[in-house]
């Protein structure tokens, strides 16, 4: 029988935190420590790091998710430790886990078996307080908003048109929509309004794409939460609440720094979903690894349609970062069901189904080409994969101009992403990336909506009512017509349909809503039933997590 994830984190021997650090070269004063095992970086030591040349930055992203499972992040950190295994000075950037799955249905975030990330527990639950100090500068907010209404109002927002909700990380559906400020006039103005999990926030956002706390409090200030009778646009700044925000983030924009169960370093740091958020980790997570090591290797979250798409198109764009290679991480099993088998029909070899599947990998592929930065496939082995499967997903992938290689971090850790590790520092070395973002900052805001359901999900056109229509022109002209657009749509099918697997195409992506996220200075574009804040499952994993007699922690991933 296979150990656990949590069974395998727990028998790990950790190594102190300040000797992690010495592997990166940062002395000890710089650490921040967060007990003996995890710590954050100080942000004056990070500032002195700016004149160093950067490292090769590498992407791992995934084909189309499914129940069976891809191990994107459990190749991240294989491809971490298979890097280092080879010699190279390698570290990993990964986001921080939300309670939300934890508790729900998708499970923790710290990779997998043998390539994970350590302490397991904690990062999977309350870490370094990051996500607290993001939910709370959000909820601050909002209740600085309430205040401003209850008082005074001088600016006169509209109650109507307030856009700015509560947040908290937990899938919570009976959130999605209330009624606050009933009671009387003591408790405010009764107003419709409503919870997104927190790493749907726009603070989640702002906190990931900010360069320091400069930036970040400018961000927050230019925060748009409503909108006057006239319909003019009011900033968090107007409130007075940006300051306050930044001071409660303070210490969480620092870094975090942990362990590979093989003792390297890893960045886990913010953590925005990228089915309704833009699904990368802190850009000053990222560009600290690459002052510090020679190979970066970070994940974008879901498939390469969304994370990676907005990787490249939002967080590339706004930071300056420039990729030198990607990694798509596809298993035999995830491609089976995209070839119509159910979750219960997996075992054994069915290469007809394969076959069809394929046509998910392929679309990936050719998406990740109109980046214009090399790609290979990593094949993350089960133990009921057959021969025959792998070579044809091989065969496939170099039909389609790319390699595949066989993993099996997650049964040996290292040693089984050796021959990945040595592709993608042959290709990041030796092939020069020639990366672009899919389009430029110029194109009209529905224009990018379009091209990137045309391009990157095969759909035939984009659809949306007058009043949303109206809004694409609103924000226009309003002067935010040079944002990117972070498309909020269902992970598991190029459509809107989560039914609709494989590589569909001549559909339509309807748009239902929009949402300005002024300070992250990007659009949301949110297409079909996709939530915000999501529900849990009939038996969400909560049931089964308990703390022993021991005091040990039980059921979590």
């Amino acid at each position: 029988m296979h150990k656990s994830d949590i069974e395998i984190a727990r028998e790990a021997k950790l190594l102190p935190i300040s000797e992690i650090g010495a592997k990166l070269g940062i002395e000890p004063q710089h650490l921040m420590p967060y007990g003996h095992t995890k710590a954050k970086l100080n942000l004056d030591y990070i500032d002195q790091l700016n004149g160093r040349p950067q490292g090769k930055l590498i992407l791992v992203t995934a084909v189309s998710p499914t129940p069976a499972g891809e191990g994107k992040t459990t190749t991240t950190i294989g491809l971490c430790d298979g890097l280092n295994r080879i010699g190279k000075s390698a570290s990993a950037c990964i986001r921080e886990p939300s309670l939300g799955p934890c508790f729900g249905m998708k499970g923790g975030a710290a990779g997998g078996g043998y390539a994970q990330v350590v302490p397991m527990e904690d990062i999977n639950l309350h870490f370094t307080g990051d996500m607290h100090a993001i939910s709370a500068a959000h909820n601050l907010l909002s209740a600085l908003i309430d205040n401003y209404i209850h008082w005074s109002n001088e600016i006169r927002l509209d109650l109507r048109r307030i856009n700015w909700r509560r947040v908290v990380d937990m899938n919570d559906r009976q959130l999605r929509h209330i009624v606050s400020g009933v009671g009387g006039p003591g408790n405010g103005f009764p107003m419709e309004s409503g919870f997104d999990i927190s790493v749907a926030s726009e603070v989640m956002a702002i906190f990931c794409l900010a360069e320091n706390l400069k930036d970040l409090q400018q961000r927050l200030s230019r925060i748009v939460i409503g909108y006057t009778r006239d319909k003019q646009p009011v900033t968090a700044d107007q409130i007075q609440a940006s300051g306050a925000m930044t001071a409660l983030l303070k210490d969480a924009l620092a870094p975090n720094l942990v362990q590979t169960l093989e003792h390297n370093p890893v960045f886990i740091h913010g953590g925005p979903f990228a089915n309704i958020a833009h699904g990368c980790n802190s850009v000053i997570a990222t560009k600290t690894a690459l002052k510090l090591s020679d190979y970066v290797v970070t994940e974008a979250g879901f498939g390469a349609d969304l994370g990676a798409e907005k990787f490249f198109n939002i967080k590339c764009r706004k930071s300056g970062l420039k990729p030198d290679a990607s990694v798509l991480v596809a298993t035999v099993r995830a491609l089976k069901m995209h070839g119509g088998l159910a979750k219960d029909q997996l075992d054994g070899e069915d290469l007809e189904a394969l076959q069809k599947g394929l046509s998910n990998l392929g679309r990936h592929i050719r998406n990740l080409g109109q980046f214009g930065i090399p790609t290979t496939v990593c094949i993350n082995r089960f133990s009921g994969d057959s021969e025959a499967e792998l070579e044809m997903i091989k065969e496939y992938a170099e039909r389609h101009g790319v390699k595949a290689y066989v993993c099996s971090h997650w049964a040996d850790g290292s040693a089984g992403a050796v021959e990945l590790a040595e592709a993608v520092a042959g290709l990041v070395d030796h092939q020069q990336s020639q990366f672009r973002t899919l389009y430029d900052d110029e194109l009209p805001l529905w224009d990018k909506a379009k091209l990137i359901a045309r391009n990157l999900y095969g759909a035939d056109d984009i659809t949306a009512d007058m009043k949303v229509r109206n809004q694409f022109k609103q924000f226009q002209a309003e002067g935010y017509g040079h944002f990117p657009v972070c498309m909020a749509k269902t992970q598991y099918s190029f459509s809107t349909d989560p039914k609709l697997m494989g590589a569909p195409n001549n559909h339509v992506v309807p748009i239902r809503e929009l949402s300005l996220s002024a300070g992250a200075e990007f659009l949301v574009v949110v297409c079909g039933e996709i939530m915000r804040m999501p529900g849990l499952p009939r038996v969400p994993a909560a049931n089964n997590i308990y703390v022993n007699e021991n005091g040990d922690i039980e059921g979590l991933f």
